[in-house]
C-alpha cells in the first residue's frame, strides 16, 4: 500500500510540474510571438498620466513628431526612428509632477505645431507675433516669450521640450531661433574670450568702465561664455552683424546700463579698433551736447560700408519728461507716466531694431534730485496709489510697451526688445552706505540657470501678449557678481556693484540680441 501510494503521488507531482512548465512557455510565447499579437486588444490604448503627448511640436519638420515624456528619475532618454518619423522621448530630469502652466504650454505648442504643418512657410513668417500671443495665454501670473524651466541650485524638476528638424537638425537653432530660450543655460570657460581688448576700444568705451585700466588684477571674468541649454549662440562677428543690419538702424533707449550695452556693441563690431570710416550722425537724430552738460544725451554712429546706424539715447525712465515752466530755469519737470519719451515718438519710424530698458532710476532720491513730478493724463498725479515708486515704474513700463506695440502694425519691419533688469550685487549696504561686491571668483554663486519664468516678473508681464520680445538677461547676470566694477576704480572706497566691467557681461547681452535679429 505504501509503495502504491508513494508511486501515485510521484506521478501526480510530475504532471503538475509538466503543467507549470507548459504554462510558463505559453506565457513567454504570448509575449514574444508575433502571431499571437494578432489577437484583438480588449480595449483602447491607455496612456498613464506620466506620458504627455505633444504632436507635433513647434518648429518640427513635416516628417517629425515629438513626444514629451515624463520618466522616472535617472532614466535615460530613448530615441526610436520609425520610417521618416522621429519620435523623441525626453526625460523630466527629476521626475516631479508638472504644473498646470507647463501642461498648458505643451498643449498650445501642439496646437501651434498643427498650424506649422498646414502652412509651414506662412507660419514661419508670422511666428514671432503668434508665438507671443500663445505664450501670453500660458500663465495666469507672468507672461513670457519663451518656453522655460525652473531655476534651481541643487536641481529639482525641469521640463525639456525636444524639437526635431529636417535632416536631423535641431530647429531650435533655426527659424530665427524663435524656439530657443536663451535665458536658460550655463556659464562655461572659454579661453578665446574676450571679444575685444580691455586696453583698447578707447574711441567707444568710457574709461570708467574699462576695468583693465583700473587697479583690478584678476580678469578671469572675461573668459566666461554663456551656453544656452537647448541651442547654440551664433559666434559674433562684426562683419556679419553689419551685413545683417545693412541699411538699418539699431537704437538703444534707456539708462546707463543701456549705454553700457551700446558701448559694448560698438566695441564688438569694430573689435576695439579705431577707424576713420565711422561717421557721427547724432545731429540727424537731434542728439547734441546741451550747454553745460558733461556729456550729450546720446550718441549715433553710422558704418558707411553697410549704411548701418547704431545709436543710444539716454532716457532713464522711458517716459516723457518736459519742463513745467519753460521760462524758468529752476522749474520742476512733468514726468508723464503714461507717455513714451519724446525721442521715441519722434523717431520710432526710423528704427529697425529697438532695445528698451529702465529700472534703477526709479527711487525717490533720483526723482527729487531731478525735480521730476509725476503726471497722469496730462495733469499732476493725485492718486496716492500711483505715487508709490514701484507702482509708478510698473505703470510706465506697461504704458511704453503698449504704445510701442500699437506702432508695430505701422512698421512691420521693426523688431522691439525690452531688456529685463540688470541685477545689482551690493552686500552689506547700498552704494553710499558701505555696500560692496568684493568677490572676484567666477561662478561662486552658481553657473546654471534653469527657470520657468523670467527673474524679472515686471518685464515679463509687460511684454505678455504683445509683439515686443523680452531680452531676458536677469537670471544669467545674477550669477556674475564678480564682473562688476566694484571698488577698483574708486578713490573714496565706495563700490560700483551696478555697472559692469567691459569687456564683460553686456557683451553676452549683445550676443543674445544678435542671435534674434
Amino acid at each position: 500500500m505504501k509503495g502504491g501510494f508513494y508511486g501515485l503521488r510521484a506521478k501526480e507531482l510530475s504532471l503538475v510540474t509538466i503543467l507549470l512548465m507548459c504554462t510558463a512557455v505559453f506565457i513567454l510565447t504570448w509575449k514574444r510571438t508575433p502571431l499571437l499579437s494578432t489577437f484583438p486588444p480588449q480595449g483602447g490604448l491607455q496612456l498613464t498620466p506620466d506620458i504627455l503627448v505633444s504632436s507635433p511640436a513647434v518648429g518640427l519638420g513635416k516628417d517629425k513628431v515629438a513626444f514629451v515624456v515624463k520618466e522616472s528619475k535617472n532614466e535615460k532618454i530613448e530615441k526610436q526612428e520609425i520610417g521618416k518619423e522621429e519620435i523623441e522621448a525626453v526625460e523630466n530630469e527629476k521626475g516631479e509632477s508638472e504644473n498646470e502652466e507647463s501642461r498648458k504650454v505643451r498643449r498650445e505648442t501642439a496646437e501651434s505645431g498643427k498650424e506649422v504643418k498646414e502652412n509651414e512657410e506662412t507660419e514661419q513668417a508670422a511666428a514671432p507675433t503668434s508665438h507671443v500671443q500663445r505664450s501670453s495665454e500660458s500663465s495666469n501670473i507672468i507672461g513670457s516669450n519663451y518656453l522655460s524651466v525652473p531655476i534651481e541650485n541643487n536641481g529639482s524638476t525641469s521640463t525639456n521640450l525636444s524639437f526635431g528638424g529636417k535632416n536631423g537638425e535641431n530647429s531650435m537653432a533655426h527659424r530665427g531661433n524663435q524656439a530657443c530660450n536663451y535665458a536658460n543655460g550655463k556659464w562655461v570657460v572659454d579661453h578665446n574670450r574676450s571679444l575685444y581688448s580691455g586696453f583698447g576700444c578707447k574711441q567707444w568705451l568710457s574709461e570708467m568702465w574699462a576695468c583693465r585700466l583700473t587697479r583690478r588684477t584678476d580678469f578671469s571674468y572675461e573668459k566666461l561664455r554663456w551656453q544656452p541649454k537647448d541651442c547654440q549662440l551664433e559666434e559674433f562677428e562684426g562683419s556679419n552683424f553689419l551685413k545683417r543690419m545693412q541699411n538699418k538702424t539699431l537704437a538703444f533707449v534707456g539708462d546707463s546700463l543701456g549705454r553700457q550695452q551700446f558701448q559694448s556693441l560698438m566695441c564688438m563690431i569694430t573689435g576695439g579698433n579705431e577707424g576713420d570710416g565711422v561717421i557721427d550722425v547724432g545731429e540727424e537724430y537731434g542728439i547734441a551736447r546741451a550747454h553745460g552738460n558733461a556729456r550729450p544725451s546720446g550718441w549715433a554712429y553710422r558704418f558707411p560700408s553697410t549704411n548701418t546706424t547704431i545709436l543710444y539715447y539716454w532716457s532713464a525712465s522711458l517716459c516723457n519728461i518736459e519742463p513745467i515752466d519753460k521760462t524758468n530755469p529752476n522749474t520742476d519737470y512733468a514726468m508723464h507716466l503714461d507717455r513714451p519719451a519724446a525721442f521715441l515718438s519722434q523717431n520710432i519710424h526710423r528704427f529697425h531694431v529697438l532695445v528698451l530698458n529702465t529700472g534703477h532710476h526709479w527711487n525717490r532720491g533720483k526723482l527729487n534730485a531731478n525735480r521730476w513730478v509725476m503726471h497722469i493724463r496730462g495733469t499732476r498725479n493725485t492718486d496716492k496709489n500711483i505715487q508709490v515708486i514701484w507702482k509708478a515704474r510698473n505703470l510706465t513700463i506697461h504704458s511704453v510697451i503698449n504704445w510701442v506695440n500699437s506702432q508695430l502694425p505701422k512698421y512691420p519691419n521693426l523688431k522691439v526688445f525690452y531688456r529685463s533688469i540688470s541685477p545689482r550685487h551690493f552686500v552689506g549696504g547700498e552704494w553710499n552706505t558701505g555696500g560692496s561686491c568684493d568677490n572676484t571668483n567666477p561662478m561662486s554663486i552658481g553657473k546654471e540657470v534653469v527657470q520657468d519664468e523670467s527673474s524679472d516678473a515686471v518685464a515679463a508681464a509687460a511684454v505678455k501678449g504683445t509683439g515686443v520680445k523680452l531680452l531676458d538677461i536677469t537670471g544669467l547676470s545674477q550669477l556674475r557678481d564678480e564682473a562688476h566694477i566694484s571698488r577698483f576704480r574708486s578713490s573714496s572706497g565706495s563700490s560700483d556693484c551696478l555697472h559692469w566691467c567691459l569687456p564683460g557681461l553686456p557683451d553676452t547681452w549683445n550676443e543674445i540680441l544678435f542671435a534674434q535679429l
